[in-house]
């Protein structure tokens, strides 16, 4: 396949910009139930750049901003339905991927803003997919990495059985709190615990669903990760949007949906970051992706597994943007 890179990892790696603070903050209204919470840092005149966070149910962190250098970008993070410090947290009223996909339009329009470049990972590569075929013409690239087109396969890969088979420790964690009668589908044991009334099996199953994934996305451990799971909120709204979104199938009318809408892409340039070793978002559907999509370039990290922070992926993303201000 042409415009495929496999990154040398032996050379040297850009790494992320420093820290900065948004200027301005906002909360924008998107339905009689939700109401979403944005930040905008950077140039105020700057190329704009839309990023959208993972899960779903993920929220933005402050290092999400340092993908961008902040003298050529408008950096504008929004935290999703339920997601962060949207409110109400971990609400699952009217919450699709096609209730998102228009909230970005709303955001835009609230905004003023003609085009952006928009940045997604994992989830938020869905997300961003899902948006550019969409509302094509508001998207000037795309910067996506960890890639994950929500088809059955990959959910069952990661939820019944497949990365089980590279974790054993961290599955029997993820299948405590499910009654053996019930494994079959853990994804739907799951789902009727975190939409149960019972407090207390809600917080469990949460923290043990979430602790599975931050176990698991990198190609060495991270405590710093793996802790964010005993954060009561954070749990509650990752756990439950995400179980709530995989058990409905993302919400799409097929399996393929992305793949099949891909001709709705051919306009708009994208790189592809993926980690070769990535659990969470095998490289399967990456690969799949730029079979679509070839104009798309595909980078393909030696040493890394899914998380953004990585070394390998840092770097890619970070030239990704730089390459994208200049459009």
């Amino acid at each position: 396949m042409t415009n495929v890179t496999y990154q040398d990892h032996t050379a040297p790696r850009r790494t992320l910009y420093p820290p900065i603070e948004p200027h301005t903050t906002g909360w924008l209204p998107v339905s009689d139930v939700h109401t979403l919470y944005y930040e905008i840092s950077g140039n105020p005149n700057g190329k704009p750049a839309l990023v959208l966070h993972g899960g779903p149910g993920g929220g933005c962190a402050p290092f999400y901003r340092q993908y961008f250098n902040s003298d050529l970008y408008r950096i504008i993070l929004v935290d999703q339905r339920g997601a962060g410090k949207s409110t109400p947290m971990g609400c699952l009223v009217d919450n699709t991927t096609w209730h998102l996909v228009e909230d970005i339009e709303k955001l835009r329009a609230h905004l003023g803003i003609d085009k952006w470049v928009v940045f997604g990972g994992s989830w938020g590569s869905t997300l961003a997919l899902s948006y550019a075929q969409t509302h094509p013409s508001a998207v000037k690239a795309l910067v996506l990495r960890g890639i994950f087109l929500l088809r059955r396969s990959e959910l069952v890969w990661f939820y019944q059985e497949g990365a089980s088979h590279i974790f054993p420790d961290e599955w029997d964690r993820y299948l405590a709190p499910i009654p053996s009668a019930e494994r079959g589908d853990l994804m739907s044991a799951y789902h009727r615990r975190l939409t149960s009334e019972n407090k207390e099996l809600i917080q469990t199953c949460a923290k043990t669903w979430t602790r599975w994934e931050m176990a698991t996305s990198q190609l060495f451990q991270n405590e710093e990760s793996i802790k964010k799971a005993e954060s009561d909120d954070f749990a509650y709204a990752f756990a439950r949007i995400e179980c709530h979104y995989f058990v409905h199938g993302g919400f799409f009318p097929t399996d393929g949906h992305l793949l099949e809408n891909t001709d709705k892409l051919a306009n708009i340039p994208a790189t592809i970051v993926q980690g070769r070793y990535d659990l969470v978002c095998p490289a399967r559907s990456a690969w799949d992706l730029h079979k679509h999509y070839p104009t798309a370039k595909l980078i393909i990290v030696p040493d890394a597994g899914h998380n953004q922070k990585e070394p390998g992926i840092t770097s890619e993303l970070v030239k990704a943007c730089d390459e994208y201000a200049a459009l």
